[in-house]
């Protein structure tokens, strides 16, 4: 003969749910810190590789030239990284004298978009340039002198957001500024430190 069961009491059900709300919530927290700590958004990395002068011209104390650069965009987030409208800034002696936009646009995920910005630098008053010709390079038979040069430095800035799962937003930003090293008698680039 079959003893007719109890129906579970009120205890019962309610360690029942207590226990199974602990594993839920236990579960949550365990799946919320893997995925935060897998896709954390990172900051683009935004490299420099090349920074060129098609065309350079002084008179009468005033300089004019093309200003060319390349650069590399690195999207290190598993999430398409969207940037806004973006700006490359030519400052010399801490004033702005170029200017350029760069559209917004998508880098997909660990993919590295390469860019170029050519523009035309209007005409700049040049500060004194010193008489001091740098150091000697020698070549054997009495060496050569580097010529006076000017500095100029170039700023890209891109702000933008990394949306993971289509849920979280992360806004990131990041900046590139590099030093420019010209030659004022050829207007060749001697180096860039950025």
């Amino acid at each position: 003969m079959v003893k007719p069961q109890r129906p579970p009491s009120g205890r019962t059900n309610l360690a029942s749910c207590v226990v199974a709300t602990i594993f839920l919530i236990f579960i949550v927290i365990v799946v919320l810190i893997v995925f935060f700590s897998v896709f954390k958004p990172k900051e683009p990395i935004i490299s420099v590789n090349a920074v060129q002068l098609p065309s350079f011209a002084i008179s009468n104390g005033t300089v004019n030239f093309t200003f060319s650069q390349y650069v590399s965009v690195k999207n290190p987030n598993k999430a398409v990284f969207s940037h806004y409208d973006s700006t490359l800034q030519l400052l010399y002696g801490g004033n702005q004298v170029g200017f350029m936009f760069i559209p917004a646009g998508k880098i997909g995920p660990g993919r590295t978009q390469y860019m170029a910005a050519t523009f035309a630098v209007e005409s700049f008053p040049m500060g004194a340039v010193p008489e001091s010709v740098g150091p000697t390079v020698t070549d054997g038979l009495g060496g050569f002198r580097i010529g006076p040069s000017l500095e100029i430095q170039s700023r890209m800035e891109m702000a933008g957001r990394v949306r993971v799962l289509h849920f979280f937003t992360h806004h990131v930003d990041t900046t590139s500024a590099c030093r420019v090293s010209i030659s004022v008698s050829d207007g060749s680039v001697l180096g860039f430190h950025c």
